[in-house]
C-alpha cells in the first residue's frame, strides 16, 4: 500500500495570515484603553456642574481616562481615598485632609481653587446687611442691631463666620450665636427662617436647592473673604496606590494646577452658568 505523504505546516506563514485577518477584522480590539485615574470629589463640585465639564476637558488635554468614583460629602469621599478606591481627592482643606497627610496616606496638600459662602436672612433685612460694603461690615451691622444669627454647625460655614469676626475684632453677643436646631445640616435655612435669623451657608447648595430657603433672602455675596479653599490630595507613602497610579494622579494634578488647567476651570464655570468654583489668585 502506498502511504500518502503529509505536507509540512508552514507555521510562520499561518501566523502571518492569522495576524493579517485579525488586523482587518477587528481594528477596534487593538486599541489600548487610555490610562485611568480614579478621582473622589466633594459633592458640590458635581452638583454645580463644574467638575463634569472640567474633567472632560482635562481628559482631552492629558489623554487620561478620568473616572469619578465618588461625589459626596467628606464622610463619603475620604474613606474612598483612604482605602485606595481613588488616587486623587478634591475637597476643602480641613482636619480630615491634614489627618490623611499626618498618617502618611496623603502627599503634601496643594491648594487648587475656592468656593463661595453667602449671607442669608429675613427679606426685610433689619440689620441692612445687603447695603454693606464687605462681609465683615455686614456682620458688624448684625451685632450692632442685636439681630439673631445662627452659628451653623457646618464646619466650613462656622469657620467663615468666625474668621470674619476675628478680622474686624468683633464680639458677637448671645443672639448672634443661636444654635442650629435643624434635624440635618441641609435644614439650617429652615431653622433660620423660623427664628428670623441671619446665617452663612455655601452658595452651591443654596443655589441648587440642596438647602431649601423658603422665607429667607440671599442678601450678601461676592466678598473673597467668604471663600474656602479646595485642595488636591495625592497619595502619600502609605496609600495603596501603585507607582503607575501615583504617576497618573500627579499628571492630572499638575494639569489642574497649570495655566491651562486654570483656563479649563474658567471655561467649565462659564459652561455651568457660574462662577461656582473660583481659581486661586494669580501669583
Amino acid at each position: 500500500m502506498r502511504r500518502q505523504s503529509r505536507q509540512p505546516v508552514r507555521w510562520p506563514a499561518l501566523a502571518a495570515l492569522l495576524l493579517w485577518s485579525w488586523t482587518l477584522a477587528a481594528p477596534e480590539a487593538r486599541a489600548e484603553a487610555p490610562p485611568r485615574v480614579r478621582v473622589a470629589v466633594v459633592g458640590g463640585l458635581v452638583l454645580c456642574g463644574v467638575w463634569p465639564e472640567l474633567s472632560r476637558r482635562a481628559a482631552a488635554a492629558t489623554g487620561l481616562e478620568i473616572e469619578t468614583v465618588a461625589a459626596a460629602p467628606k464622610e463619603g469621599i475620604v474613606p474612598a481615598f483612604r482605602q485606595g478606591e481613588a488616587e486623587l481627592l478634591l475637597m476643602h482643606g480641613s482636619d480630615e485632609t491634614y489627618h490623611l497627610q499626618a498618617a502618611g496616606l496623603a502627599a503634601p496638600l496643594q491648594a487648587w481653587a475656592m468656593n463661595e459662602h453667602v449671607l442669608l436672612g429675613p427679606p426685610e433685612d433689619p440689620a441692612r446687611v445687603a447695603e454693606a460694603p464687605d462681609a465683615a461690615t455686614a456682620l458688624a451691622r448684625i451685632i450692632e442691631a442685636d439681630a439673631p444669627m445662627i452659628g451653623f454647625r457646618d464646619p466650613g460655614s462656622l469657620a467663615v463666620m468666625h474668621a470674619l469676626f476675628r478680622a474686624r475684632g468683633l464680639r458677637p453677643g448671645i443672639r448672634q450665636q443661636l444654635p442650629d436646631t435643624g434635624a440635618t445640616q441641609q435644614q439650617v435655612l429652615e431653622s433660620a427662617a423660623a427664628q428670623g435669623a441671619y446665617v452663612i451657608a455655601g452658595h452651591i447648595p443654596v443655589a441648587f436647592g440642596k438647602m431649601p430657603r423658603a422665607g429667607l433672602a440671599l442678601l450678601f455675596q461676592g466678598d473673597p473673604a467668604m471663600r474656602r479653599v479646595y485642595v488636591l490630595v495625592q497619595p502619600g507613602p502609605r496609600h495603596p496606590a501603585s507607582p503607575e497610579q501615583r504617576q497618573r494622579a500627579r499628571q492630572l494634578a499638575d494639569y489642574l494646577l497649570s495655566p491651562a488647567g486654570r483656563q479649563a476651570l474658567e471655561a467649565a464655570n462659564q459652561s455651568a452658568g457660574g462662577p461656582w468654583v473660583f481659581p486661586l489668585p494669580e501669583r
